[in-house]
């Protein structure tokens, strides 16, 4: 009887341990392990167009996701939007993200995460390619947003990028700058392109569109008075780079640019970010979110690295000599010259 009665308390105490040691382990999980075991979160992605720059930095985001642990159909719900360089597009966007509950946003694009500001100032939302947060007033500050906002900036120094156009185009005296007039970003970039021009001595000319379709006729008109054309990091001159490209070889004048998907497409050189690198530190900051960090928590960066592009085609056609320190450190692209 006794025997028995000592058996039964052995078995109840080794349920009980194990019972206990179960408990212990799932307290023990993290609240990422939980994520991914079973609680699917949504993120909704808004793009404002589609070009080379921001479908990069939108792969790059999709890619630091999977990498950290977050698949697309396993443990997230990814839904893309492009608005197709329409604002009212992006404010239909940003709305239906907000009704549908989504968990995060990842914005690409001033404008965009203009939108999205303007329609929720609660859900946690991430952007990428936005040169001035705090200029575009979706964030007070770059250390400390002050709002649901937190991610990666394209500003590029332009100074390093005046320089690199006197190197390679020192007998310039115009600069022609082609950017959309209404977006804040591309206002900004060229009010700095007119600052460190004035400090080297070098003339300014705003070529503006607010369209694609103006861009053949306005840059037409203002490549016979101007050495070269600078491209700044603008959405509406992106989805142009194949014309601009074009029409600035048929009149031989060279390009220098703030990304390096102009240098592909007729563009002679550029010093500038990687999209695809900047579109993954965005995602670093999501993955943040997602782990329980508020926005306001996680600082507004920019790349520190630059990459240097030159197109060697492009270079050969206008008789362009590049000085063996630059063409030691560039990376060489062709192609681009019809």
């Amino acid at each position: 009887m006794v025997g028995k009665r000592k058996l039964i308390l052995i078995v109840c105490a080794t349920f009980i341990g194990s019972a206990l040691i179960g408990c212990s382990g799932s307290t023990q999980k993290s609240s990422n392990d939980s994520l991914k075991s079973g609680d699917m979160k949504k993120i909704g992605v808004l793009q404002l167009i589609q070009h080379d720059a921001l479908d990069s930095a939108n792969k790059g985001f999709v890619d630091m996701l999977k990498e950290k642990g977050y698949e697309n159909g396993k443990n997230i719900e990814i839904e893309q939007q492009n608005a197709q360089g329409e604002m009212t597009n992006a404010q239909t966007i940003a709305k239906q993200f907000v009704d549908s509950k989504k968990d995060l946003i990842f914005s690409i694009a001033t404008p965009a995460a203009q939108a999205v500001y303007n329609a929720t100032k609660d859900i946690p939302t991430v952007f990428t390619a936005v040169t001035d947060p705090v200029s575009a007033e979706i964030a007070k500050d770059w250390k400390s947003s002050g709002t649901n906002f937190t991610g990666t900036s394209d500003k590029v120094p332009v100074d390093k990028q005046i320089k690199l156009l006197k190197q390679l185009i020192p007998n310039a005296k115009t600069i022609g700058v082609i950017y959309n007039t209404s977006e804040t970003n591309s206002v900004i970039q060229v009010d700095e392109l007119k600052a460190a021009a004035e400090k080297e001595g070098l003339a300014v000319k705003e070529v503006g569109v607010t369209t694609v379709n103006e861009i053949n006729q306005n840059l037409a008109s203002a490549l016979k008075s101007i050495d070269v054309l600078y491209t700044p990091t603008d959405n509406t001159v992106a989805s142009g780079h194949s014309l601009i490209g074009k029409l600035c070889l048929e009149a031989n004048v060279p390009i220098i640019g703030a990304e390096e998907a102009i240098v592909n497409k007729g563009g002679l050189a550029s010093i500038g970010i990687d999209y695809y690198k900047l579109g993954k530190e965005a995602g670093l900051k999501a993955v943040e979110i997602l782990e329980g960090k508020k926005p306001t928590d996680v600082e507004i960066t920019t790349l520190s690295e630059m990459s240097f592009t030159i197109n060697t085609d492009v270079a050969k056609k206008l008789n362009i000599t590049i000085p063996a320190d630059i063409e030691a450190n560039a990376k060489k692209v062709t192609g681009g010259v019809q």
